[in-house]
């Protein structure tokens, strides 16, 4: 990974700063996408002394907002013209249903949309750098979920765990889709299930669900077992040209049906584009 750049989301707790660290210890330099900037300058902070003298450098965004996801991407691209390694990581799961400023249900906004305009934000960094790799954070949870196309925002019957299924098999469909695209560029795309990780996932909630999580943690994975899989991804010479797959345990799975489903994949894709206003 000596002087790779790895650009990374959701990296200011959790598996994500777990795998910012070990990347930059390799010998990295960490682009980090961040909401939270106290948190942020911390984790650089980090990874400085990790590795005096290389420039890992923070960019502040709101991943929910469709335009604060396009703002970060250009200001991205524009910095950095070869990237090695995107890793879409960030995410999160919302008990009570929130609708952000582009009219999007946000768990839905967060964890899929900022995935997908971030990654095509950055194609030609990627492309440019070739063999590159995206590594799209997904989850288990969507072995019980299935995607609704005449209600993608959770309007008729919001349940947080639902949703959050739904945006996580939306993971593993794009990067199905991102994978036959990238075809040919050299650049691979692969989702994974980190685990269940005690991390501050899920954390500011209420009700019945809440206290189920918090039950969960008890027993959950710690953020540097969590994060092995993205870091295996990130890193490991055993994947490269490896795409479209989905991993856990850094080895591959076998996600649901409704994963594989390459139909659903480019209906996705489509709706995406139309949901972020793009072509």
């Amino acid at each position: 990974m000596k002087d790779k750049v790895v650009v990374v989301t959701g990296a200011t707790s959790g598996i994500g700063q777990v795998a910012a660290e070990k990347l930059a210890g390799m010998g990295a330099r960490i682009v980090m996408v961040a909401r939270d900037k106290a948190r942020a300058d911390a984790v650089i902070t980090r990874l400085r002394q990790l590795r005096p003298g290389v420039n890992h450098t923070l960019h502040i965004a709101d991943l929910s907002s469709i335009e604060g996801v396009r703002r970060v991407g250009r200001e991205i691209a524009s910095a950095e013209p070869r990237i090695d390694v995107l890793i879409n990581n960030a995410g999160a799961m919302f008990y009570d249903r929130q609708v952000t400023v582009d009219g999007l249900e946000r768990t839905f906004a967060t964890n899929h949309m900022a995935y997908f305009i971030l990654t095509l934000a950055l194609r030609t960094s990627l492309i440019a750098a070739a063999p590159a790799r995206v590594i799209n954070t997904a989850s288990d949870a969507h072995r019980s979920a299935k995607l609704d196309f005449e209600d993608l925002q959770c309007e008729k019957n919001y349940r947080a765990f639902t949703a959050y299924g739904r945006s996580k098999l939306s993971n593993i469909l794009f990067t199905r889709e991102l994978a036959r695209k990238l075809a040919g560029t050299g650049v691979t795309a692969n989702s994974l299930h980190p685990g269940v990780v005690n991390t501050r996932f899920a954390n500011d909630g209420h009700g019945a669900l809440y206290h189920v999580f918090r039950v969960v943690k008890t027993f959950a994975l710690s953020p540097e077992k969590g994060a092995a899989t993205t870091i295996y991804l990130a890193s490991s010479p055993d994947v490269a040209g490896v795409t479209g797959e989905y991993f856990k345990k850094c080895a591959r799975a076998t996600p649901t049906k409704e994963a594989q489903d390459d139909d659903a994949a480019r209906r996705l894709w489509v709706e995406s584009l139309r949901l972020a206003g793009m072509n």
